[in-house]
């Protein structure tokens, strides 16, 4: 996605490795030496990454225990017997009991309820062994379901944390439940499955598909689902279980991975890929976004999801991260390539691209055609697919040539949200924007950049010049129109005829990325965030509420993995993995833990409250940003024909993995000792690509083996392609490598 302009652009996808690599054999220091001693200790590090790992083993899930409320004291409520039969099928069933009211009795006996954790975030078919029920009359004896990603929305309740009737609208939307599932027990033994549907023609009806984690089971019945069912009678359930629809990512499936010497980080990272997989699903008309984006162009398609409960749709400003994460670590390209020529296929007539099928393509988006280029590209690097623009070249030219254009101010040469159609169209949060906002313009330099590298690459000269060119103009003018020299950072739109008095995250970002922003720029933008956005959870993505209630006080991992690329770019690497772990111990510390949210609002909960997706793909970040930065792996052409390797340690002591390429993996892995001086890389890559090695260094004057041989030393290259660069304070050492398999040393030899 960055331009390869940036000396730290983009990720790209993860090769095979090694079990164990004998780092001993790579230094023939002398055995007393600390050299010797730091390197003997190396070898004894085994890959262990596969513990890490959060998918089921197969696609039949079982709960895992109940759920306790400690205030009240119970994990059951009302009548119910032998609860754990739940949890041990084959047993003796779990009943449910409720008396109706009689002559001497005011109420029905309190509603049996019993609710069930499935230990982590699943998404799929719930299917429940009913071992039969009494026959009542008027009607059969009702249970409702209650689906929740979090215990705080699910289990006091008794609906869904969200139900597809939540899409409900004027346009379209499915009502058939009114946020819970309702079944009516027949009094024989068999098994129901929720299924999208009616059991009676509109009524006792389920979703079908639902991305959750706890599962309230209860004796009752609608009203309106009178006289089918009643709220009384009795019901035994033998067991439940749930078929997983998603990506089943077992540790066999990973094509590429990472580990390093933090064991949170490695979690975090695992986690984000099992969310990823969560949104990885084949796409059906009852389990995606019910209003009107059922599209015949990716039904029954493997597709990324932006949410495994809520909207169940793709949307292409997701795929800026969740495609990435995708590539990086399965061998499944077609989830993204579906959906971007999906969206390509609906281009309208002025060149803009829908950012998904939702009301039929029509939701009005002003940033996410840009996105579409943006991925697209990512595409060609990651998977090396040329033939996509085989028939979606000329999409991407309508896109920059027809629509932007229109929607350019002529006076400043900026998108203008407001000049053209462009006036009612959102962005990825709909927020209230309008005039210059930087965000747009800096992701417009980006996509502008982005093209002319594929033109370039597909021998359209003269498109690339054109955008090059336009980007150079677009750049300009955000710098001389829309900076804040009393804050240090970009302003966000206009506030009548005068920019608005607020800063966004996602444009002042963007800008360091693009290339929009010098060094001193990007420095002093970074700086006023960490003094202006800083919350316990992460950093906010407003630094005031101008523009919204609270904005200053939520919390997107999806703007903030633009911001800690920013940070990673600008060679600030602790910084960058200190807001990552602010902004991931909070996720995988509070409920549902494990999977990532959609935001973060005030007080560190759910932005959106019970309707907010926790577990978004759009916040996976940190397993591109892992890659990319900690490992160093950036491809610099199409399918890492050549590539840029220049791992950022931060704090850490040593990092491994690999990324997957078209033509083989690339493996790496790097140890430091801070201490004693030394650092150690090894990688292995295909034959036929060529690498761009930059290894940290104290200074010039530091020693450099590359394969045991001297390639730098006193400031000087011997007998390879090599050179000093300082990189923001940082130093580095940067050598030419055929690919293969090398080791390159500092401060020792390597053999």
């Amino acid at each position: 996605m960055w331009p390869r302009a940036l000396p730290l652009s983009p990720p790209f996808l993860l090769p095979l490795f090694f079990n164990a690599i004998d780092l001993t054999a790579a230094a023939p220091a002398p055995q007393d030496s600390p050299a010797y001693q730091w390197q003997s200790q190396l070898g004894s590090i085994q890959e262990d990454w596969q513990k890490y790992v959060r998918a089921p083993s197969s696609t039949t899930i079982l709960p895992v225990s109940f759920v306790s409320n400690e205030t009240l004291g119970y994990y059951t409520q009302g009548n119910v017997t032998n609860p754990n039969g739940l949890l041990t099928p084959g047993g003796e069933p779990t009943i449910l009991t409720r008396q109706p009211a009689t002559s001497g009795s005011a109420a029905p006996d309190v509603t049996p309820v019993i609710v069930v954790d499935f230990g982590q975030n699943i998404a799929g078919y719930l299917s429940i062994r009913f071992a039969g029920a009494s026959n009542s009359t008027p009607g059969l004896p009702g249970i409702r379901l209650a689906f929740s990603e979090s215990i705080q929305y699910g289990y006091l309740t008794n609906f869904s944390d969200f139900s597809r009737s939540d899409n409900a609208s004027s346009i379209s939307g499915d009502t058939i439940t009114p946020g819970s599932d309702q079944i009516a027990v027949q009094p024989e033994p068999y098994t129901w499955t929720d299924t999208h549907g009616c059991e009676y023609g509109t009524q006792v009806c389920a979703d079908g598909i639902h991305g959750f984690r706890y599962l309230k089971i209860y004796l009752d019945a609608l009203p309106a689902d009178a006289p089918h069912t009643t709220s009384y009678g009795q019901v035994a359930i033998d067991s439940l279980s749930v078929n997983y629809t998603a990506f089943l990512g077992t540790p066999d499936t990973f094509t590429g991975w990472f580990e390093s010497s933090d064991e949170q980080l490695n979690q975090w990272y695992y986690d984000a890929v099992y969310t990823t997989d969560l949104c990885t699903d084949i796409l059906d008309a009852n389990s995606t976004d019910p209003r009107n984006a059922a599209s015949p162009g990716v039904l029954g398609k493997l597709v990324l999801l932006d949410g495994a409960k809520r909207d169940r749709l793709p949307y292409s400003g997701d795929l800026a991260v969740a495609a990435r994460t995708s590539y990086l670590t399965r061998d499944v390209p077609q989830a993204a390539r579906n959906v971007l020529a999906d969206l390509a296929d609906h281009q309208r007539a002025d060149g803009w691209i829908p950012p998904a099928s939702i009301n039929n393509y029509s939701l009005a988006l002003l940033d996410y055609p840009l996105w579409w280029v943006a991925n697209s590209y990512d595409l060609l690097m990651y998977t090396g697919d040329t033939g996509f623009f085989d028939t979606y070249y000329q999409t991407m030219v309508n896109t920059l040539d027809n629509f932007y254009p229109s929607v350019t101010s002529p006076a400043t040469q900026l998108i203008t949200k407001g000049f053209g159609v462009s006036g009612s169209y959102g962005d990825y949060a709909f927020l209230p924007r309008t005039g210059a906002v930087t965000y747009f313009n800096a992701l417009y330099v980006l996509a502008l950049n982005n093209a002319a590298f594929i033109a370039t690459y597909l021998g359209h000269a003269s498109d690339a010049s054109r955008w090059t060119a336009r980007a150079q103009n677009v750049s300009s003018a955000i710098n001389a129109l829309l900076f804040d020299p009393s804050a240090g950072a970009f302003y966000d739109g206009s506030c009548g005829s005068s920019p608005c008095a607020t800063h966004a995250q996602d444009g002042n970002s963007l800008a360091i990325l693009s290339g929009v922003a010098n060094s001193t720029r990007a420095h002093s933008i970074l700086s006023y965030m960490d003094t202006s956005m800083s919350l316990p959870y992460g950093h906010a993505f407003y630094d005031n509420d101008l523009l919204g209630s609270s904005f200053s006080q939520r919390v997107y991992a999806f703007t903030s993995y633009f911001e800690i690329s920013a940070r990673f770019h600008a060679h600030l690497s602790l910084s960058a993995l200190t807001e990552l772990r602010l902004l991931h111990s909070w996720m995988s510390s509070h409920d549902p833990g494990i999977t990532l949210w959609e935001a973060i609002g005030p007080s560190g909960l759910p932005y959106e409250g019970a309707f907010t997706s926790l577990a978004h793909a759009w916040s996976t970040g940190i397993v591109p940003l892992c890659s990319t930065y900690i490992l160093g792996l950036v491809p610099t052409s199409p399918g890492f024909l050549s590539f840029l390797l220049s791992p950022q340690p931060a704090d850490l002591a040593w990092a491994r993995g690999r990324v997957p390429t078209p033509n083989g993996n690339i493996s790496v892995t790097w140890n430091r000792s801070a201490e004693l001086g030394f650092f150690y890389l090894w990688f292995e890559a295909p034959t036929n690509s060529k690498a761009e090695v930059n290894v940290p260094v104290e200074n010039a004057s530091a020693d450099v083996y590359v394969d045991g041989r001297i390639a730098w030393r006193g400031g000087e290259q011997l007998g390879f392609d090599a050179s000093y660069r300082d990189e923001e304070g940082e130093g580095y050492v940067s050598l030419q490598i055929e690919g293969g398999t090398h080791t390159v040393t500092v401060g020792f030899s390597g053999s």
